[in-house]
């Protein structure tokens, strides 16, 4: 399996440091009704990451309040290349998040110090599914 087994279900565009968050249940966001929106945020991030956790946390806060706000998912590979998938509803929602001050200036940090390269990516979904096992009932151990 080439990516850790880190997705979750908040957070802004560029959620981080999933390393630690294995309690957390591996669910991808749920499939939306179409169309909406994505931020696809791909990122190698550097060596120094001083201030990047509590930097990290309160754009998840920030993120949530942003009208249209739908989710996040994020994987990484062992390698520590790091995807971070954010849904919104309209555009709206994702040029509010752009243009934040607080997360504006989160940008100028991580291009300064966190990340060794990163890539942006925005699209519009016109498809979209999903599929989840059903759970089976355990029965009685057969013996």
């Amino acid at each position: 399996m080439p990516w850790s087994a880190l997705v979750r279900r908040s957070g802004p565009p560029y959620s981080g440091d999933m390393s630690d968050h294995t309690e957390a249940p591996v669910t991808p966001v749920e499939a939306f009704e179409p169309p909406y929106y994505v931020a696809v945020f791909t990122t190698v991030r550097t060596q120094e990451q001083r201030g990047y956790s509590e930097t990290n946390a309160r754009m998840e806060d920030l993120v949530r309040e942003i009208p249209g706000y739908l989710g996040m998912d994020h994987a990484q590979t062992p390698g520590g290349l790091g995807i971070t998938v954010g849904y919104f509803r309209d555009a709206d929602g994702l040029t509010e998040w752009r243009s934040n001050t607080e997360h504006r200036a989160a940008q100028q940090r991580g291009r300064a110090e966190w990340y060794e390269s990163y890539t942006l990516h925005v699209a519009k979904v016109e498809r979209s599914q999903g599929f989840t096992r059903p759970e089976v009932p355990q029965g009685p151990a057969a013996g």
